[in-house]
């Protein structure tokens, strides 16, 4: 789906008091396709939420060697985590060389999920998540841990005051950008 076409849907299911308040923008390099393109949620035409294609993966990668360098971290591996690798490398690869390839997995995806959560989002990440919002229901947005989710199902127009009013404990658990989408919202 184009951009333009995800914006204007998107901007449909807004919360008739946040009309005009909460845009989604980006920019996109139509004849430089090897330029990263960038992503944001503004609020009163201030950038709350920048997503940014050109450093995500930097920041991954940096995310990720600082967790395989911390001696204080412990991945646990599980018996099922080394049966897949070694089914995946067909028993060529020593019991040692095992431990190593399913715990460089875990914390690969370990990295990707902290990003996550420290809001180091990405232009692709936001597109994909858009368009999984547009075909999930309101409760399992609310309820999920994605933080662009939980920030689309708040600004939605289908979550009534109500709704909004009886979240507040479970808002407390949540990303503070999540949370100052959820004040956003009860003060409108």
């Amino acid at each position: 789906m184009s951009w333009s076409k995800l914006k204007q849907q998107l901007e449909s299911f807004l919360s008739p008091a946040l009309v005009g308040r909460v845009e989604y923008r980006a920019t996109g390099y139509r004849y430089l396709p090897d330029k990263a393109g960038l992503c944001y949620i503004s609020v009163d035409k201030k950038n709350v939420l920048h997503m940014s294609d050109k450093t995500s993966s930097i920041r991954w990668y940096q995310t990720e060697l600082e967790i395989k360098n911390d001696p204080h971290i412990q991945i646990p591996i599980s018996d099922d985590e080394l049966e897949a690798v070694r089914k995946e490398t067909k028993g060529t690869v020593p019991e040692d060389r095992l431990n190593v390839i399913a715990r460089n997995r875990k914390v690969s995806v370990l990295a990707k999920e902290l990003l996550s959560a420290q809001a180091a989002l990405s232009k692709s990440n936001f597109v994909a998540t858009a368009n999984k919002f547009l075909s999930t229901s309101i409760e399992e947005s609310i309820a999920s841990d994605d933080i662009l989710l939980n920030i689309l199902a708040l600004v939605d127009r289908r979550v009534g005051k109500k709704r909004i009013v009886n979240m507040a404990d479970r808002m407390k658990l949540k990303h503070p950008i999540v949370q100052y989408f959820y004040e956003l919202r009860r003060s409108a």
